[in-house]
């Protein structure tokens, strides 16, 4: 009776040179793969440049979308205290100034985002001429 001795294929009734056992892992004879060694080595160094500089562009533009969505935030959450202030009855001298700072910024890398962001900026330069403040504000 035969026993399986791996995948595939019929057992071999002579049975190969063996490496001595407690020595595991993979191992070339001597004078096999250096060739490829060295080649794979050579195509590999331009991917992993090209795969760091990826990395390096992604996480700058999920930076960018990141810093965008804290500006529209800050901003509706800017338009809502408007809106309450203009209800209330009583504007606070500095809303509309901080309005005006959050609603110039940098654009978002995502174009969906980018358009929200458009619209809300649109909002607030629309609230700002309804209190006829001028958009063009610089931080002191």
């Amino acid at each position: 009776m035969s026993g399986i001795r791996g995948v595939g294929g019929v057992p071999s009734q002579t049975s190969p040179a063996r490496a001595p056992r407690g020595v595991g892992g993979f191992h070339l004879a001597a004078g096999q793969g250096s060739s490829a060694e060295s080649a794979a080595g050579v195509a590999a160094a331009p991917v992993t440049t090209l795969s760091l500089l990826a990395l390096q562009e992604a996480g700058a533009l999920a930076e960018r979308n990141a810093r965008a969505r804290s500006r529209g935030l800050a901003l509706l959450a800017a338009l809502a205290s408007l809106q309450a202030a203009l209800l209330r009855g009583s504007l606070d001298a500095g809303l509309p100034a901080r309005l005006a700072l959050l609603s110039d910024g940098e654009a978002a890398a995502d174009p969906a985002l980018a358009a929200l962001l458009a619209e809300v900026n649109l909002r607030a330069r629309v609230e700002l001429a309804r209190l006829a403040i001028p958009t063009d504000v610089t931080p002191e």
